[in-house]
């Protein structure tokens, strides 16, 4: 199967979801949260590069359960292109 090239707006959005989970994990080391997470360092690695600008819900929403915010948090911080305080 031949994967559609992303788009450069997906693309900033990947950019952007990855500078997210950045803030979020602070000082936290990437292999600490991707355990949490249940993914490789690897995967996190890509993800927060924007190499992954889209990963699956599950992968989204076990990171964000690793890192205590809101589901809705980051879909509006990667909606509305903001750069805006992540909360629980």
């Amino acid at each position: 199967m031949v994967r559609t090239p992303l788009t450069p707006t997906e693309r900033r959005r990947g950019e952007r979801f990855g500078a997210l989970l950045r803030e979020a994990r602070g000082d936290r080391s990437m292999a600490d949260v991707a355990a949490a997470a249940g993914i490789s360092p690897e995967t996190l690695r890509k993800i927060e590069t924007g190499r992954a600008p889209t990963p699956a819900f599950f992968t989204i929403a076990a990171l964000a359960s690793a890192l205590h915010v809101s589901l809705d948090a980051l879909a509006a911080a990667c909606t509305d292109g903001r750069d805006q305080a992540l909360s629980a």
